[in-house]
């Protein structure tokens, strides 16, 4: 079992963040966390990697269980690519030793690294299309471009979970295409990670992505199949608005069914 939270609950300043929260997900089942602004994705994301601790409930990941083994040794098992991370990086510091970095999850590259790292690093970039960048600075690269390095970054630690945290942030609809094909091929690759792909934006759920959590005022709201949740009937419950869908090439683009609903949605 790749995650496995049981019942679990996270509390700030008296109030519940999180409740509840029961998922399984299992090796090689890639998983969409599905969620509005507000609804507990990031606090989810860090009870897994062990950044907060949970209030009630048991998690264990990749076969670890908390309270039980070292967080710290556990996280460089998991990638996590996040608009968080990309801000503490350093903007004059090369792509090539940004993902280099990877290996020893650190902000910045201060340890000696050799000639089989380095040609690991290349071969994930070239895997990427990005081994051009490899000599740009950071600050220098486009939206698109520090993503495709921070996932190549997350893989260089060869991880067995990779967590990307709404990927598509700031990206324009060409750039966000082109980092999601890169990333729908990454679940095809034999030794690749387990993947959690979080977003707000139902039409990024890639074919891919056979499972789909749901998650809504800090609660479960829906797991299972994404066939099966996501229709009409089940988004507009989800929502709370009438939603109407159309698919194509295996993804789900929705739409308000009326005009006026969300001016009504919002003034209440």
């Amino acid at each position: 079992m790749i995650i496995d939270l049981k019942n679990v609950s996270w509390k700030r300043d008296g109030k519940w963040v999180l409740e509840n929260i029961s998922w399984q997900v299992k090796e090689k089942e890639h998983w969409c966390i599905l969620g509005l602004n507000g609804s507990g994705k990031t606090t989810l994301l860090n009870l897994i990697n062990g950044y907060i601790w949970p209030t009630k409930g048991e998690i264990e990941i990749l076969g670890n269980k908390f309270g039980k083994t070292d967080l710290r040794k556990l996280r460089q098992s998991i990638g996590w690519v996040s608009s968080s991370l990309q801000q503490q990086l350093p903007n004059d510091e090369i792509a090539e030793n940004i993902v280099l970095s990877g290996k020893f999850a650190s902000i910045g590259l201060y340890d000696q690294t050799d000639e089989m790292d380095k040609e690991k690093a290349d071969r994930i970039l070239f895997e990427l299309k990005c081994e051009h960048l490899k000599k740009r600075q950071y600050q220098t690269l486009s939206q698109g471009e520090r993503q495709r390095i921070l996932i190549a970054r997350a893989l260089m630690a060869s991880p067995k979970l990779l967590i990307l945290d709404e990927p598509c942030t700031g990206l324009d609809i060409i750039s966000r295409e082109h980092l999601l094909k890169m990333i729908e091929a990454l679940t095809k690759q034999p030794e690749g990670p387990t993947l959690i792909y979080v977003t707000h934006h139902v039409e990024e759920v890639l074919p891919c992505f056979k499972k789909v959590l749901l998650l809504k005022n800090g609660v479960v709201f829906d797991s299972g199949s994404t066939t099966n949740l996501l229709n009409a009937e089940r988004l507009s419950n989800f929502y709370q608005v009438p939603i109407s869908i159309n698919r194509n090439n295996g993804r789900t683009w929705i739409a308000l069914k009326e005009k006026d609903t969300l001016t009504t949605h919002v003034l209440q």
